[in-house]
């Protein structure tokens, strides 16, 4: 199956997810334009700065792409500063956000730049074999709705989470070697285009 993901290209670490997606074996776009997202089967939202992509999403209306692209239950995936952005709410701070994921995000939870740190974690829809996370000025999401599926902890907070075709870490998954969350997203966008297509 022809799978067209693409990476939200306004700031941040989109690069490596680019190369993370093409080792899936997707066909990859780095986005910028709202014609670009006609015919996208999913969307990766990377790190960055939040207020920044926020400000800018908001600026080009992309914003609102992202928004038609979830409504039609084609799959999100927000790591770090994309995680903010697709939260209901922010602790603390009053920016743009998209306001898509039932959740409550802490900004900078882990510590500043100098405190990043990489940590072995358990993620069970990933496999028995732990996945080195890496957190780099990490949030962390301190409440959750209820149909929101918790995926991994770090040290007893929740760090990744699903709601239906909404997929967050606080993590980097571009930055490892280990493409296994990658591949998870994929399989989210598989299924979606398997329903979508009637097969």
């Amino acid at each position: 199956m022809h799978l067209k993901i693409g990476v939200l290209c306004v700031q941040g670490a989109v690069r490596e997810h680019v190369i993370s997606l093409n080792r899936c074996g997707v066909e990859v776009v780095s986005v910028k334009r709202e014609e670009q997202f006609e015919d996208l089967d999913g969307l990766i939202i990377p790190g960055g700065e939040s207020t920044t992509i926020g400000k800018l999403l908001e600026r080009f209306g992309l914003g609102a792409c992202i928004i038609r692209m979830i409504s039609e239950g084609k799959p999100v995936y927000g790591t770090c500063a994309g995680m903010i952005l697709l939260a209901k709410r922010v602790e603390g701070r009053d920016q743009h956000l998209l306001e898509q994921m039932d959740i409550t995000v802490a900004r900078n939870a882990f510590g500043r730049q100098r405190e990043s740190f990489e940590i072995p974690l358990s993620i069970p829809c990933l496999g028995e074999e732990p996945y080195c996370a890496v957190f780099i000025r990490a949030p962390l999401i301190t409440e959750t709705g209820e149909n929101v599926e918790p995926l991994a902890y770090c040290n007893g907070e929740l760090v990744a989470a699903r709601q239906g075709n909404l997929l967050v870490s606080a993590f980097h998954p571009e930055l490892t070697d280990d493409i296994r969350m990658h591949r998870y997203f994929v399989g989210m966008v598989e299924n979606f285009k398997n329903k979508y297509s009637g097969c």
